[in-house]
């Protein structure tokens, strides 16, 4: 049993409570009914990997450090065990034994004889019904996920491509936000509008699918950013990317991928961790993450983060301030019951942010500008706040026989207040000079989410399968101003060829646009995974959906849409799977997706085809995939690019065109650790898109993408010391713009190029580590996008971090 000390005690209540606002005392502790027996089908694998199966399936949280287990394999467990039973029959000739705690809980300890050799380290709980916490795991790879079907599965029962950032990968590289974890991401490409906005790519299509635990936002308004695209990682344990069509948990989405991000949770133990980096234009930042127990028994647990960053940027005149602030709480209402609550909160200020890129792409003879990478189209008084408020509860509850009813609810606030002013068009004019664009947003979307299942085992034809029966509500009010008709009483013209952001800010003048949009989407789905053989299982699922839109700028409805899921894995040996899914989804068009008769686009449609071999080696320490995949979509919104270059409807200023495209491309990932002490995560992807006519469409989005990252902890007199690094390839990625002044299509071209990085951890003691993260080691110019409003807008250049952490 750890001791404290009186100041230690102290220290951690007052550091929990300071942040954490709910009330702190509840009775009783979550654990199944140990003594009924339960049928059990766990393969064989890596021996944490297979407890933190039997746990979710028992219903039990059991605890151990990771370094108990670490290196162990498990024979795997069939037939009908009680919670003891199981657990010594998992644990039997491992050198381990379990323990029940007084307070319900199981825990792991070493066969006496063994005890003086172990160190036990700090114990977790290492599984929910989320999937395995990858938090102090070390590992680039994920245990268990629920991201696709609900089901706990690791990544090779999962009958599609996911890709998991986890927190070690994070904190190796750096990784502060979620524009960098898309980086890092296998097959993501990363697009920036400008500044402050950024959209994420995937197979060909925008990613605006966001999950939050696993419960689908409905605050999608990517071109009105209100936060999502700018989300800190100082409060998720780690990033999980679906690709494809994923319709059964989300319902109206996006072909491409979801993202889902989990967030940290309470520790079993006191703990918690102090950093401060600084690094390349005046980039600084500060985090707290704290958690632990709150009573002496355990049985509410807590946890709060902070987190503040002040990054100025390569671009002149820009900075961005960002606030942090989490706090999650659990309650052990009764053995079987566990409460969840918490919120979180995020402010991002920017000052001087540029606007539809940052360097106009042609002048006013429509000739093509030539401006260095830090040209900041914006205003200094420029900027798009945006922010997000959360609360968040669920309560789970273990039923008899290994099944699970959980209800999640989610309540969230995304907004944005923007009065922006940039130079874009054709400037400069030929004496030099150029006018600003500006306009002014406000907006908040208030969005309400819930989400009801049950899960559990079932026997039919004398073997034991899984099902899950779901309902989900979710529904959002989008309220918006916006003022087009600036005034500037001193003239709208600046130099173009000494612009340094000052000129005064405006008068705004009459509202001009307002927004009041009703999303409200409801749906029921089952899924069940069939076991027919020991070595074949299928995955069928089904979603009933009811999607509306009602509003100022759109209006639509879709009445039960069935999509369909279904999956086959097929072991063929002990480490190889064959797999195969379908998967289906539609999307109502987002407002601005207009025909030139000022038409919305009818809902976008796909379905995804998708067949694959993956891989567990080193018992479950390291997962692989190779995939092919097709995508068939209706009505892909495309630039009308022949009205564009010539508008004739006051009404329509941008254009798009519904087409149909198919998609086809394959990928191979890997993840995991290759050695003791080494890991990797990496992969490759190619993808075409072709449109009904046979003609390339979103070429901008590269077809050949390659990213790699690798960290390994020396040994021996250097065992002190982690040292890593990985690169990212593109190929050729353009797009055809309209050259209005010289009247013709001119083609602007991205070429292949490698971004490397590199990192270095030393462990200066127990508790203080330093680490240097340098990007873009070479310094290669590139743009991160290309035609937006006939704009361009650069990646970062060589940039270096030093962070500090006290680990405590």
């Amino acid at each position: 049993m750890n001791t404290r000390s009186p100041v230690a005690a102290r220290l951690r209540t007052t550091l929990l409570c300071s942040t954490l606002l709910w009330p702190l005392a509840m009775p009783g502790m979550a654990h199944a009914d140990s003594t009924t027996p339960t049928e059990y089908n766990l393969d064989q694998g890596d021996l944490g990997q297979v407890l933190n199966r039997f746990a979710a399936q028992a219903g039990v949280v059991l605890s151990f450090a990771p370094s108990l287990t670490a290196g162990k394999a498990s024979a795997g467990l069939h037939g009908r065990y009680s919670v003891e039973q199981g657990l010594q029959a998992l644990l039997e000739g491992n050198g381990l034994i379990a323990v029940r705690e007084d307070d319900g809980r199981y825990s792991l300890a070493p066969l006496p004889q063994t005890a003086g050799a172990l160190n036990l380290g700090v114990t977790e709980v290492t599984s929910n019904q989320l999937g395995t916490i990858t938090e102090d795991s070390g590992s680039y790879t994920p245990g268990t996920i629920a991201t696709a079907t609900r089901l706990v599965l690791t990544p090779r029962e999962t009958p599609q491509t996911i890709t998991v950032v986890t927190r070690q990968h994070m904190d190796d590289f750096g990784l502060n936000n979620i524009d960098d974890v898309m980086r890092h991401t296998p097959g993501i490409t990363v697009s920036a509008f400008d500044s402050d906005r950024t959209s994420y790519y995937a197979r060909g299509f925008s990613i605006n699918n966001f999950q939050y635990d696993g419960i689908p936002s409905t605050a999608r308004n990517v071109g009105y950013s209100a936060g999502n695209t700018l989300s800190d990682m100082a409060i998720y344990d780690r990033v999980e990317v679906l690709k494809g069509a994923t319709g059964l948990l989300t319902g109206a989405g996006s072909l491409g991928a979801t993202i889902n991000l989990v967030r940290k949770k309470p520790t079993a133990d006191f703990k918690g961790h102090f950093t401060l980096g600084a690094g390349s234009w005046d980039n600084y930042r500060s985090e707290l993450d704290v958690g632990g127990p709150l009573t002496d028994s355990g049985n509410v647990r807590g946890r709060a983060v902070a987190a503040y960053q002040d990054k100025h940027s390569f671009m002149d005149h820009y900075q961005r301030k960002t606030n942090v602030y989490y706090g999650i709480l659990e309650f052990d209402l009764s053995p079987d019951t566990l409460l969840t609550v918490g919120g979180d909160y995020q402010d991002n200020k920017p000052e001087g942010s540029s606007w539809s890129g940052s360097i106009p792409l042609f002048d006013a003879q429509g000739n093509r500008n030539d401006l260095p990478r830090h040209f900041n189209n914006g205003a200094k008084w420029s900027h798009w706040n945006q922010y997000t408020r959360t609360v968040f509860a669920s309560l789970e509850h273990h039923l008899a026989n290994g099944w699970v009813a959980k209800a999640q609810l989610d309540h969230k606030i995304n907004g944005y207040d923007a009065p922006l002013g940039s130079i874009q068009g054709y400037y400069p004019r030929a004496d030099g000079t150029a006018s600003l664009y500006s306009a002014k947003y406000t907006g908040e979307t208030v969005s309400n989410s819930a989400d009801l299942y049950a899960s559990g085992p079932f026997e039919l034809l004398g073997r034991e399968h899984e099902l899950v029966i779901g309902t989900s509500f979710a529904q959002s009010h989008w309220e918006g101003k916006g003022w087009w008709s600036a005034r500037y009483p001193n003239g709208n013209s600046v130099d173009y060829g000494s612009w340094n952001g000052n000129t005064p800010e405006p008068d705004w003048g009459e509202q001009t646009q307002t927004v009041d949009d009703r999303v409200r989407q409801t749906g029921t789905y089952v899924t069940t995974r069939l076991h027919p053989t020991d070595d074949l299982t299928l995955l069928l699922g089904a979603r009933l959906a009811n999607y509306r839109i009602n509003g100022v700028t759109a209006n639509g409805r879709e009445d039960d849409r069935l999509l369909p899921y279904l999956g086959a894995v097929y072991d063929l040996n002990d480490y190889l799977s064959l797999y195969a899914s379908y998967t289906d989804i539609f999307m109502p068009q987002d407002a601005w997706y207009r025909d030139r008769n000022n038409r919305l686009l009818d809902p976008d449609e796909g379905q995804n085809y998708e067949v694959g071999l993956k891989g567990e080696f080193l018992d479950g320490r390291l997962n692989a995939s190779l995939a092919y995949f097709e995508i068939h979509q209706s009505s892909r919104g495309e630039e009308d690019r022949a009205y564009n270059g010539n508008p004739t409807n006051p009404a329509v200023e941008y254009a798009y065109e519904g087409i149909k495209a198919k998609t086809k491309g394959y990928e191979a990932e890997i993840s995991g650790e290759l050695a003791e002490g080494w890991q990797l995560q990496g992969g490759y992807t190619h993808k075409v898109i072709r449109d009904d006519q046979g003609k390339k469409v979103s070429t901008w989005e590269p077809e050949d993408q390659v990213s790699f990252y690798t960290s390994y902890k020396l040994k021996g007199a250097l065992d002190r010391l982690t040292i890593g690094g990985g690169a990212r390839w593109q190929g050729k990625g353009w797009q055809v713009l309209s050259n209005n002044v010289k009247k013709r299509d001119e083609e602007f071209a991205q070429d292949p190029y490698w971004l490397v990085d590199l990192m270095a951890r030393y462990q200066i003691s127990e508790q203080l580590s330093a680490t240097l993260n340098v990007n873009n080691v070479f310094d290669k110019a590139y743009f991160t996008n290309i035609g937006f409003y006939n704009s361009a807008s650069y990646g970062d250049p060589r940039n270096v971090m030093v962070t500090t952490r006290w680990d405590f």
